[in-house]
């Protein structure tokens, strides 16, 4: 178990609760590990509104409204697709935060151009401009994961603690 995430979702959660928040989650990659993470703790349905596990094209496509084009263009693992991503999870939930996160987490997959580690993480707010950034992770599967989910989870809390 991972004290860091644990301390992140204390704190988001904190946050979450003492402002009338809710939060849900668009995963990929993780297959579902955040939001293991996000509902660990007592009393997270009062904060956590609904996860959505689109590990596949379709599910991306037919669960939360990502454009097929986008995926042919530009592929599962982009920017544009997890923007597109966060932004299906607020329009498909009545939360006021989404994160999306769609990557490699290997040990295959990767290519030159998109190598195992390469992770996009998208974050989304009701009503404002939805943005991702763009990481490339070392180590094994699981650490790939990890890592993803906790870096969502930083920007999640920097950025709901200053409004954005």
């Amino acid at each position: 178990m991972s004290t860091h995430i644990k301390n992140l979702v204390m704190k988001v959660a904190h946050h979450f609760k003492q402002n009338n928040l809710k939060l849900t989650t668009v995963e990929s990659c993780t297959g579902g590990g955040l939001s293991y993470w996000l509902t660990s703790i007592p009393g997270s349905s009062e904060w956590y509104e609904r996860g959505f596990i689109t590990y596949s094209k379709s599910a991306k496509i037919t669960m939360v409204n990502v454009n097929p084009k986008t995926i042919e263009q530009f592929g599962e693992v982009s920017e544009r697709t997890a923007i597109e991503m966060a932004n299906g999870g607020l329009k498909n939930s009545l939360a006021d935060y989404c994160i999306s996160i769609t990557g490699i987490a290997g040990p295959d997959g990767g290519t030159t151009e998109k190598p195992v580690g390469t992770v996009w993480i998208g974050w989304g707010k009701r009503n404002q401009t939805t943005y991702a950034k763009h990481f490339i992770f070392d180590g094994n599967r699981d650490k790939i994961r990890m890592c993803s989910m906790e870096s969502a989870l930083e920007e999640l809390l920097e950025g709901a603690q200053s409004g954005h």
